[in-house]
């Protein structure tokens, strides 16, 4: 089976996320800051009439925050977060990363099982690792990204 993924960059590593997450990529504009967030949470700005809170995955995956350049982008994610009153709910949020690549075709069973040690990103945040020639992609699990991020607000 073949998964497409949107690659992009951070810290000088190749990572992915599911292209079927990707609502759509942005230029980056300084976000709103919020009052009482984590760390990781840079702010809001609003997309397509609605506010998009904006994660820096750097800042949550513990990596050096670059410094803002002309390549930099927030990528806008989907995910289904079901509620009592409504199961079909979509939550709506960016992820702020150092440059975006490509769309990359994956092949399920080429996949590399997620190294258990050495990583500063934990384990349960990756879903594989794949490769685009010579290099490795980190495969990320948007899901468990976005659910602990919440689960640490509630906190």
């Amino acid at each position: 089976m073949i998964d497409q993924y949107l690659t992009f960059m951070l810290h000088n590593t190749l990572y992915a996320v599911p292209v079927s997450h990707v609502q759509e990529v942005l230029e980056y504009t300084e976000p709103e800051q919020l009052p009482c967030t984590v760390d990781c949470v840079e702010g809001l700005i609003s997309s397509r009439g609605q506010g998009i809170q904006v994660i820096n995955l750097c800042r949550k995956f513990g990596l050096p925050v670059p410094p803002v350049t002309k390549n930099t982008r927030i990528i806008v994610l989907e995910l289904k977060t079901p509620r009592e009153d409504n199961e079909n709910h979509v939550t709506v949020f960016g992820a702020v990363a150092d440059s975006v690549e490509e769309v990359l075709d994956v092949k399920t069973e080429e996949l590399d099982a997620v190294p258990k040690f050495g990583n500063t990103i934990s384990p349960e945040y990756i879903s594989g690792v794949g490769k685009k020639g010579e290099a490795f992609v980190i495969l990320l699990d948007v899901e468990k990204i976005f659910h602990s991020q919440t689960q640490k607000e509630k906190e």
